[in-house]
């Protein structure tokens, strides 16, 4: 197996002034995740909660909107108004069944979210619940640390902040576009800023700018990073090369791992990507020792379906079937090299969080501050694109990516200066 080249994990770098050091009110040792119900985006929430030493500590709420028929179209709107406009909507659709059955029985309403249909089936982080919460136990546990990440945890979580201002320390992860002084951080990939540059001003019509970029440059709340935060330590690296020793230290070398995600509005492709990375795949497989592949919930069937027709009967080719245990750990901890769609930031990230190759397919097809993060990693010399002519035993490394343990750092730097640190 290739070493893990991820640098130990970072000493806290407390820096507290000595009249802070015994006091009760200094430290934090709770923590409050909000989350989106999207596993991309809560990972990175629990991610720096796990690097700050908090994982065993802290209590996940989430903000989630109802699911499914017509409130696929509504997800473009605030979640506050999406969930009024979609309680309206239920009732006038109830009221209207009741008129057009005259008395009668009506077959039940098909169900969101596995609730009853409404507001009562949505899972909700109430921010007064957290406030009291907060304020009860401060004088026992000290100020509250909350962090929070995408767009439909920002009001939640900046009434908290508001709320409870001086026992609440808040993280936001994600860009929230306007009012940055609403959080103590702001956390965000450095190609969220992409809209503010005179390439992207050039590209989108002026009257509309104000709606699709942050309004002003970073500041002080902001920390940037270049990929999104996540999971992946030294620590957790050895711990799944432990675990997943029997499986895949017998397997020849060198090993590739193919992460494949799905389109989205950024990066769009399909049947002509799986096709053309089925052939590059089978370029390579002379030099591979063996090859495993995995698909993520958003990989369209007509991708995978590609994929699995043209490879799957490979000696060399295995093919995750989805089925439990999950080998998404074993395969970043046992991989000689990597080859990922260029769809997903995450996983992206993740695999350049190990230092080892990482060949991106299809970044060609990304579009706006995807195309820009690509193009930052690029010449950091961290990915190459994938063309099918590679030499997968051929050996290349760079500076890891390491922007979880970066940001903990930066918290870190933040709460000494107000006198306060992080104690699990």
């Amino acid at each position: 197996m290739r070493p893990i080249r991820l640098p130990e994990p970072p000493s806290p770098s407390l820096g507290v002034p000595e009249i802070f050091e015994n006091g009760a009110y200094s430290v934090i040792r709770r923590a409050v995740v909000i989350g989106n119900g999207f596993p991309g985006s809560e990972n990175q929430s629990l991610g720096l909660i796990h690097a700050l030493g908090l994982a065993d500590n802290h209590v996940l709420y989430r903000v989630t909107r109802p699911s499914g028929g017509i409130n696929e179209w509504l997800r473009w709107l605030p979640v506050s108004l999406h969930k009024i406009l979609y309680s309206i909507i239920m009732r006038i659709y109830s009221y209207s069944r009741f008129i057009v059955s005259r008395g009668k029985k009506l077959a039940p309403l098909p169900l969101e979210n596995r609730g009853s249909v409404g507001l009562s089936s949505i899972l909700e982080a109430d921010s007064k619940q957290i406030v009291n919460m907060a304020r009860e136990s401060y004088e026992k546990d000290g100020p509250l640390l909350v962090v929070a990440s995408g767009r439909d945890t920002i009001s939640i979580a900046s009434s908290i902040k508001r709320l409870a201002s001086e026992k609440v320390f808040l993280v936001q992860i994600q860009h929230p576009r306007s009012d940055l002084s609403r959080f103590d951080l702001v956390v965000t990939p450095r190609h969220d800023y992409y809209a503010l540059t005179p390439q992207a001003q050039e590209q989108i019509p002026r009257f509309i700018r104000k709606w699709i970029t942050p309004h002003e440059t970073p500041d002080q709340h902001v920390v940037l990073t270049v990929g999104a935060l996540h999971q992946i330590d030294f620590a957790a690296l050895h711990s799944a090369a432990s675990t997943w020793h029997d499986e895949f230290a017998p397997l020849p070398k060198p090993l590739l791992v193919v992460n494949i995600g799905g389109p989205t509005c950024r990066c769009r492709y399909g049947t002509e990507l799986a096709q053309q990375l089925s052939a590059f795949l089978t370029n390579v497989l002379v030099n591979c020792g063996s090859v495993r592949i995995s698909f993520s919930n958003r990989t369209p069937k007509k991708v995978s379906n590609i994929i699995i027709k043209e490879l799957a009967n490979n000696p060399k080719v295995y093919i995750w079937d989805g089925e439990e245990p999950n080998p998404y750990m074993g395969h970043l901890a046992w991989a000689d090299a990597f080859v990922v769609t260029a769809d997903s930031v995450s996983m992206i990230s993740e695999a350049c969080s190990t230092g080892k190759p990482v060949y991106v397919m299809g970044s060609e097809r990304c579009t706006w501050k995807l195309a820009d993060f690509h193009k930052s990693l690029r010449e950091r010399g961290v990915v190459r694109p994938f063309t099918g002519s590679e030499d997968i035993s051929e050996s290349w490394s760079y500076p890891p990516l390491n922007d979880t343990a970066e940001v903990a750092r930066r918290v870190h730097d933040v709460l000494a200066e107000r006198g306060l640190r992080v104690r699990p």
